[in-house]
């Protein structure tokens, strides 16, 4: 069994309201609470970085089972979006929306349509960092998945 290890480096100078930076492989970025918690809004933020684990596993394990499956894509994007409920003063990182468009190429089959539809959802169930938060984050999806015209 492979085992991989990733590390992460915080600074922070102390204080609810300062800025401190991280360094993980090629993530390099400052680092603060986000405006909307009355923060300073100065680089990226926790909210923001579940969501982009959580998009960017999403995106890459449909993309290499669209590969696996020799699915005839022309195009693929995705946006995600986090919701994140205060309640009594309580931070709750509440649910997770992915919304995929995809488009197989001109000329695809139906069998293709329905297939890319059955991968669309199998990848949220397959992306480490989706099994990582289940049960603790809700996720959904909103696929918009069809063959360009």
């Amino acid at each position: 069994m492979a085992k991989h290890s990733f590390h992460l480096k915080a600074d922070w100078p102390g204080g609810r309201n300062t800025v401190g930076r991280i360094e993980a492989g090629n993530l390099k970025t400052e680092i603060s609470i986000p405006p909307e918690m009355d923060g300073p809004g100065v680089g990226t933020n926790p909210d923001e970085m579940l969501l982009g684990a959580a998009a960017t596993c999403y995106i890459i394990t449909l993309g290499a089972m669209f590969e696996r499956a020799s699915l005839p894509v022309e195009s693929m994007d995705l946006h995600s979006e986090g919701i994140v409920d205060v309640t009594n003063g309580v931070f709750t990182y509440q649910k997770i929306i992915h919304r995929p468009t995809v488009v197989l190429k001109e000329g695809s089959s139906e069998t293709d349509l329905a297939k890319a539809k059955k991968l669309v959802e199998k990848a949220e169930q397959s992306c480490m960092i989706s099994r990582a938060v289940m049960g603790n984050v809700e996720l959904s999806l909103e696929p918009d998945v069809s063959i360009i015209a």
